[in-house]
């Protein structure tokens, strides 16, 4: 005859399955059972038992709810039903009708909520549509047809990435706020075999704006000439929000930097220029240098020491070594522009206004206001003014044999990111 701990331990295995780990966030360590008194009737006995699984199930819903949850435990049977009922969410969040959202929820909610918050698979969809009201609504979790249900921004869903991300790739700063108001972090990374492992948001941010200029360059060709203010300062602002709540965002840098991606180099320098010339955001390895800059300095100096070792140790003539180093030498140029000049640069940035995409800017405008900005700090080709009239607009790939010289490039970047 079993005991009551077994007889609850039996039933405990039977909803949430038998592990749990102390470290798991999804499966909390449960609370002690209460003794049970040996001569408790059967009614005293089981209101024991019912009031420690309502015990047990607060527990379990408010660590799944506010941790960060990794990796995405929904069963694929859940999932399946998700799919099912996506046809007629997509038009629902389109409109951000929080009352139809709910009504849908409360008619279908077994492809929608699962484990005591809503699915991944779900709350991933509102963040993708943008549908800021019925995220806010999944978040706070109160109307009464979620069931006490809600979404954790915080929870990676079966691809392996976090809602964080989604807002960044649709660069939604509204998104990206309300995410991080709720509690969100920036610090979370991808991982699993259907993505790229280890990106940040602000990964997601800074890369996608490269891809989302180069398209538009080869999309539309004879727009050549014409720079959209309103996509570029969406694009910066979203990297740059996502920037001010990243950690380690030297490192970050570095980590392009010796890469050799200068032009994510540029948009993340131009981006967290305020929070890189912080101390308190810059200090690294006990070092107490003023800002992140002699930091990132730093860094350009040492990798491009240990390229030159690396071609005297080498017996033949590496062409892609010698070109590392011109990166280098161009990375160096990027920081010491943004570091003299990126007070001016942002100001510029933030003093545009909003404009339609049907009013954008001759590029020979902006180039104006690059090349004062730059003339003012003291960086001149060959020592003259630069000529604005000599430059062009991005329109292929940077290759090995058509690496710009240091200006060129500086101008490019700067010119094609909103300024």
């Amino acid at each position: 005859m079993e005991t009551a701990e077994e007889g609850v331990k039996m039933a405990t295995d039977d909803v949430n399955g038998p592990d749990v780990d102390a470290l798991d966030p999804w499966n909390p360590p449960y609370p002690p059972c209460r003794p049970i008194p040996p001569d408790v009737d059967f009614k005293s006995y089981s209101q024991l038992i019912n009031e420690w699984f309502d015990e047990m199930d607060e527990i379990i819903a408010f660590s799944r709810r506010t941790k960060t949850i990794v990796p995405d435990r929904t069963p694929e049977s859940v999932d399946d039903a998700f799919y099912n009922v996506l046809p007629r969410l997509v038009p629902i969040l389109e409109k951000d009708s929080v009352r139809r959202f709910l009504t849908l929820y409360d008619r279908v909610a077994e492809g929608m909520g699962w484990g005591f918050i809503i699915t991944p698979l779900t709350f991933t969809q509102m963040v993708r549509q943008n549908a800021l009201q019925c995220t806010k609504a999944a978040l706070e979790g109160k109307a009464p047809e979620l069931l006490g249900f809600r979404a954790n921004p915080n929870c990676m869903n079966r691809f392996g990435y976090f809602p964080l991300h989604q807002a960044a790739e649709i660069f939604s700063v509204d998104m990206v706020k309300l995410l991080l108001s709720y509690g969100a972090l920036a610090n979370v990374r991808t991982a699993g075999p259907e993505i790229i492992e280890g990106l940040l948001p602000l990964h997601v941010a800074v890369e996608n704006t490269c891809l989302h200029k180069y398209l538009e360059g080869n999309a539309f060709p004879n727009k050549g000439d014409l720079n959209d203010y309103q996509a570029n300062k969406i694009f910066l602002d979203t990297t740059r929000l996502l920037a001010e709540k990243t950690h380690n965002i030297v490192d970050e840098l570095c980590n392009y930097i010796n890469a050799g991606r200068l032009v994510e180099t540029a948009v993340l320098l131009l981006a967290a220029e305020q929070q890189i010339r912080g101390v308190s955001s810059c200090k690294k390895n006990g070092s107490t240098k003023s800002d992140g800059f002699s930091l990132i300095k730093d860094c350009i100096l040492s990798h491009k020491v240990s390229l030159v070792m690396e071609i005297g140790r080498s017996e033949k003539n590496n062409k892609r070594l010698k070109l590392d180093i011109k990166l280098t030498d161009v990375a160096l140029l990027l920081v010491h522009a943004v570091s003299q000049a990126g007070v001016a640069l942002d100001a510029c940035i933030r003093s545009h206004p909003e404009v339609p995409h049907n009013m954008q800017v001759p590029h020979d405008e902006v180039l104006e206001k690059v090349s004062s900005i730059l003339n003012g700090h003291g960086f001149f080709p060959t020592g003259g003014s630069i000529n604005i009239g000599n430059l062009c607009s991005y329109k292929h790939v940077l290759s090995a044999k058509e690496l710009p010289n240091e200006l060129g490039m500086l101008m490019f970047v700067l010119v094609n990111w909103n300024l």
